[in-house]
């Protein structure tokens, strides 16, 4: 046996000590970031009434967390390879409770856009940490299929405490109650790594690509702002437009670095296999969609039908729910008919579901609003594994890591660029101080643009995304 291979061979033997542990706490770190993402959305009325903020603000206190979150995801896996896997996601867990704690106590809404922009840099270390840990801990492939099922079935858990317990605190106690539950929650994440979880590495014939997460960061960085500010200043004074050519120069500056350099962040090689290119664009538009949706439609159960904050969140369980229900079918559903078949059929319903979204108004029979979630939820539940067996599917074995990790930046560019682009065709229409026939008007022009992506999202799918695309490629 190699030293390498002893090495690694000790890794996973001291791991193994407390599996289920390793188990528990990266459960507990997909869950806070999940539940976070969910409970802001439903906590921005309270929000923007106490803290005085307007539609672009309340935009930026989510795509402050999604920005980081997306831009840093594949350098932090480099990181975590390069310095110590347990290492970085006590990074993340720590960073997290920092931006959390800052959002607790934000006196105004700059400082909590600051404190998601430093829970953001938090999640992007701790949840692809966390399912490092968890391939060490489990080297054996049953167990870790299993392990990885129970860790992938907390995004689902998350779509219901989010609504539900975080509706009720935002009822009972307000908004900050929200960020104070979560730091006894990482607190423990804390004290479980270092009792349960042994350090790893994988350093060899990694290195950082400084230069494409500049470019990164600066290209998605700027598109965010223009799109958010563009709304507030206006989409064609000086400053707005100047920011859209300093975006068009990075992204394009982006892909030149990355086509050359022999490290880069983004494999650009991988863009040229359809079947891939694919899977990301399904990705991207199917979160598009559905972070506008979330951004919008707890506003309009608050402001529009003058819901609570418990009872808004309870009213987005039909969506959660059939997520949920799906998301434990979608598996023999893949088997009988196939990725494309299941995958346009999801982009398919979630498109359908916002579109039918965009025409509700303030006295909308309520079940009416529901059946639409219900729809959206299966068209996510549909969609949402099968596109990662598809990416990891699309390319060699030995790249099935780079594969994972960058379709969930593509899932989370497009949670940014949804919230970013529908939220100010929402603003545009609504005002920066939403409410009345304005409102309506944004909804029903942003929910209306964000499924007809997903329907562009259900063309492609169909298109380029064969029947045995699960069928790994060599």
């Amino acid at each position: 046996m190699s030293v390498a291979a002893t090495q690694q061979h000790k890794i996973e033997a001291q791991s193994r000590n407390h599996p289920r542990l390793v188990l528990l706490t990266a459960s507990l770190a997909v869950l806070l970031a999940q539940i976070d993402t969910s409970v802001v959305n439903l906590a921005l009325k309270s929000i923007g009434g106490e803290l005085r903020a307007g539609v672009s603000q309340m935009q930026w206190v989510i795509d402050a967390y999604n920005l980081v979150y997306a831009c840093l995801l594949l350098t932090a896996g480099t990181l975590g390879d390069l310095y110590g896997h347990r290492r970085m996601f006590i990074l993340g867990v720590a960073l997290f409770s920092a931006g959390t704690l800052t959002c607790s106590l934000a006196p105004d809404v700059t400082i909590l856009i600051a404190g998601r922009v430093i829970s953001g840099f938090g999640a992007a270390f701790a949840v692809p940490m966390s399912l490092v840990l968890l391939t060490v801990a489990y080297p054996r492939r049953e167990e870790r299929a299993h392990a990885m099922g129970i860790w992938a079935s907390c995004n689902g858990l998350a779509f219901i405490i989010g609504p539900t317990l975080g509706g009720w605190l935002l009822n009972s106690i307000g908004w900050r109650s929200i960020f104070y539950l979560a730091l006894p929650v990482c607190a423990v994440t804390l004290a479980l790594t270092y009792y349960a979880v042994r350090e790893s590495s994988a350093p060899q014939g990694r290195k950082l690509d400084i230069p494409g997460q500049g470019l990164g960061i600066a290209g998605l960085g700027a598109f965010a702002f223009a799109a958010i500010e563009g709304s507030h200043w206006g989409f064609l004074s000086a400053p707005i437009i100047a920011i859209a050519c300093v975006a068009i120069v990075a992204l394009v500056l982006f892909v030149w670095v990355e086509s050359r350099t022999s490290g880069p962040l983004l494999p650009i090689s991988f863009l040229r296999r359809p079947v891939f290119s694919a899977a990301l664009a399904s990705a991207g538009l199917m979160t598009f969609g559905m972070y506008a949706l979330l951004f919008i439609m707890p506003l309009y159960f608050q402001i529009m039908r003058g819901a609570s904050p418990l009872v808004a969140g309870l009213e987005l369980l039909p969506m959660s729910a059939s997520f949920v229900i799906i998301s434990q079918l979608v598996g023999y559903a893949t088997n009988a008919f196939g990725p494309r078949i299941v995958m346009t059929t999801g982009m398919a319903c979630m498109g359908m579901g916002e579109i039918a979204l965009a025409f509700i108004g303030a006295d909308t029979n309520i079940a009416l609003v529901s059946l639409a979630l219900f729809v959206v939820g299966i068209g996510l539940g549909l969609n949402t594994a099968p596109v990662n067996g598809v990416a990891v599917a699309a390319l060699p074995p030995e790249r099935s890591g780079t594969a994972s990790g960058v379709l969930n930046t593509a899932r989370m560019v497009g949670a940014t660029l949804g919230v970013a682009i529908l939220g100010a065709v929402f603003a545009t229409y609504a005002g920066q101080q939403p409410t009345g026939p304005g409102f309506l008007s944004g909804l029903g022009a942003a929910l209306g643009a964000g499924g007809v992506a997903e329907l562009i999202g259900a063309v492609v799918t169909f298109s380029l995304i064969g029947h045995d695309s699960l069928k790994a490629k060599s």
